[in-house]
């Protein structure tokens, strides 16, 4: 982390910060072995130029992970630009292209990595919904607002594709829609017989209240499920913590993989501690200087060459 020259208000800020931090209990990653992946929808991160300290910030919160899904990157990237010359030159980033329509709120998904941890095996591209020929064209039947954004890394021995979404808030069944339609190319990508990589992590933004209601069963109906490590936290992942917004999943084809550390980053609190942060400033405030949200995260074991070869000698 290289926060350089910055005024004492800033280093407080930090401090405590950091403190909150370490309250999350993130334990640290270690190479080959494992690996810290994170989700977190960062409140139109771009739409307007963030506070020299809200940067210092996020990039303490970003760099307490190997491997984030950015939701709510906007089409103007210059501050994150600036939280990435804060983090050092063996972070990276991998973006999609903007859809500049009220829909799609000139929102980008970003996967920011510690290319010491974690490879970008090269391949990202936004999802595309199945099509059907209508005349001389190709057209999908349904679509989300936002595409899903994916891409492939590898970590230790471990391969794996991450897909990342921001479902709309729209209306309740539009919502649904969505999460069907995603759980639908989640499920056709991991039966590809030319799949690049089968280990899938669905993670993201998906407007999901809670883990009874329509909306989970629509996301999970092909079997996606909530890794062990984040089964049992008992809050969740917006500013309040009662809400199951933003979800890591993931088909366990290795359980093995997830080490049981898994939680939300609380850097808010509550609002009567916005001001050892932000001294004076309202929680709507708050929000745009770092987010309504908290970054989710879990741990993952990277070496799987145990388990492969008990396969080889069972199978």
């Amino acid at each position: 982390m290289h926060h350089g020259k910055i005024s004492k208000k800033i280093a407080q800020g930090l401090i405590e910060l950091r403190n909150r931090i370490a309250a999350a209990d993130i334990p640290p990653s270690k190479l080959d072995e494992t690996l810290n992946i994170a989700t977190w929808n960062i409140r139109e991160f771009g739409k307007k130029r963030r506070s020299e300290a809200a940067i210092h910030y996020i990039a303490e919160i970003l760099g307490q992970f190997d491997l984030v899904g950015l939701v709510e990157l906007r089409d103007n990237l210059a501050d994150l630009g600036r939280v990435l010359e804060i983090l050092g030159p063996y972070w990276r980033a991998v973006y999609s292209d903007m859809v500049p329509d009220a829909g799609g709120n000139r929102e980008r998904i970003a996967y920011i990595y510690d290319k010491r941890a974690v490879t970008f095996n090269g391949m990202a591209a936004t999802a595309t919904p199945p099509r059907k020929k209508t005349g001389l064209e190709y057209l999908p039947e349904r679509s989300w607002w936002r595409s899903p954004y994916l891409a492939t890394f590898r970590s230790g021995n471990f391969d794996f594709l991450v897909i990342t979404a921001h479902i709309q808030w729209g209306t309740e069944t539009g919502r649904e829609n969505e999460l069907a339609l995603l759980a639908d190319w989640v499920e056709g990508k991991r039966l590809e017989p030319s799949a690049v990589d089968k280990d899938l992590i669905v993670m993201g933004d998906f407007n999901i209240p809670d883990r009874k209601g329509r909306h989970f069963k629509a996301i999970t109906k092909h079997g996606l499920k909530i890794p062990s490590a984040l089964a049992d936290v008992d809050h969740g992942s917006n500013l309040e913590k009662n809400k199951r917004y933003d979800q890591i999943l993931h088909y366990p084809n290795y359980p093995e993989n997830f080490s049981g550390a898994g939680g939300v980053l609380d850097f808010f609190i509550d609002e009567s501690l916005i001001d050892p942060l932000f001294a004076g400033m309202s929680k709507t405030d708050f929000t745009y200087q770092m987010s309504d949200h908290l970054p989710l995260w879990m741990q993952m074991r990277t070496d799987i060459d145990g388990h492969v070869l008990e396969q080889i000698v069972t199978g």
